[in-house]
């Protein structure tokens, strides 16, 4: 195998963030404060059209943050998509909460809204209504989120929003990350935009995010001395990532523009073999509805595909040191989840056993997606007869 590799989601960094952290380092401020993090935290709230944020270490982080924040305790129930990262459910069993797993809708393949109120009006009824609801923007596809925060305003129970993979996406208009009581954005290496690590807690409370800064800083109290009334974290963002992200930012709508050129180009390519018989199928957007396209996913069903499956085109692209990988696994299949209760519809392990995501970065090469495209076609010519 002597080609390069071609990442699914590789950082894509530019000119601009060496500039910020270079100025960290000359005027010394390299501690989880300083000029970058204010400046990043400001940028990131005109972006999200949020009145307040904290860069912290991860979303990870930031969901923990957030359920900390509305008061999840242990034995309390947290109502989750199934169909994500593992990264959504894990904060709920850090405060020893219990997650409750809903299945998705076939339009976005994000949380379904119907089961939701079925599941809301069933914990309702044996009073054990949930403390959270957390929905995530999948690939950057937006939830719905208007009718999923419909039904929390009819059971009173604040969302999360998790847009981890969905910074620069809009719905009518509106960013994503600043639906819900709290968003969570990720700046991890494969993002849209990245920091190295990272990630940050949006809320249109501003009280909210400075107790979530107070939290992310080991809660120390003001005193001249180290005080703590209460238990905190080291969550903080360093101002030399932010530096790096204040750069990355500042090329967001070039990279948003560059990963929904990838996607349309995909597109474009299967059009050709769904043409004489294949039924290769996306992640549509509904109407109104804007995705930054983060990953460009596929669903391969053998059924109708002549036998072929998304597990061969992944073996057959990774042969050719091309990275491709399945959809998220839904939390409701993980071995450390198996005993959570679920509300299930069969969306999500469909979508788990038919999808597979192609390499999606901003820095795509044409010599690239030449690649791509003739391991592509050799994989279709072996069914496109039987």
């Amino acid at each position: 195998m002597s080609s390069s590799k071609i990442w699914l989601s590789s950082p894509h960094i530019g000119k601009n963030e060496l500039r910020y952290v270079n100025e960290a380092f000359e005027t010394n401020w390299i501690a989880p404060l300083g000029p970058n993090i204010s400046a990043f935290e400001k940028e990131l709230e005109v972006i999200t059209n949020t009145r307040s944020a904290a860069a912290i270490s991860s979303g990870t982080s930031a969901i923990h943050l957030a359920l900390i924040l509305l008061g999840v305790k242990s034995g309390d129930h947290v109502f989750c998509q199934s169909m994500t990262f593992c990264a959504t459910a894990n904060p709920i069993v850090y405060q020893g909460a219990i997650p409750v797993f809903i299945d998705s809708e076939r339009d976005t393949w994000n949380m379904d809204p119907n089961l939701l109120r079925t599941a809301l009006r069933e914990s309702r009824s044996k009073n054990k209504l949930p403390k959270a609801i957390i929905s995530v923007h999948l690939y950057g596809m937006p939830s719905k989120m208007s009718a999923i925060l419909a039904v929390a305003k009819e059971f009173n129970v604040p969302v999360i929003e998790d847009a981890a993979e969905a910074l620069g996406s809009e719905i009518n208009n509106k960013p994503c990350g600043g639906f819900g009581d709290f968003g969570i954005l990720s700046f991890n290496g494969n993002k849209v935009i990245t920091t190295s690590g990272g990630g940050a807690l949006l809320s249109n409370d501003p009280e909210m995010i400075e107790k979530a800064r107070f939290l992310a800083t080991q809660a120390r109290d003001a005193a001249p001395h180290y005080e703590h009334s209460q238990i905190g974290y080291n969550y903080r963002m360093s101002n030399v990532l932010a530096g790096i992200g204040r750069g990355q930012l500042e090329v967001l709508n070039d990279r948003v523009e560059a990963r929904r050129r990838n996607f349309e180009r995909y597109k474009k390519y299967f059009i050709k073999y769904n043409d004489v018989g294949f039924n290769i199928r996306f992640q549509e957007a509904p109407s109104g509805y804007h995705s930054n396209r983060w990953l460009t996913c596929i669903l391969v069903d053998p059924t109708f595909n002549n036998g072929l499956s998304r597990e061969e085109i992944r073996l057959e692209l990774e042969l050719e040191n091309i990275e491709a990988r399945p959809l998220w696994k839904p939390m409701h299949q993980q071995p450390v989840f198996l005993n959570a209760k679920r509300y299930l519809n069969g969306v999500s392990d469909k979508l788990f056993e038919d999808g597979l995501c192609l390499p999606s970065g901003s820095n795509l090469a044409e010599e690239e997606f030449e690649r791509i495209f003739e391991c592509l076609d050799r994989i279709f010519s072996k069914y496109q007869n039987i």
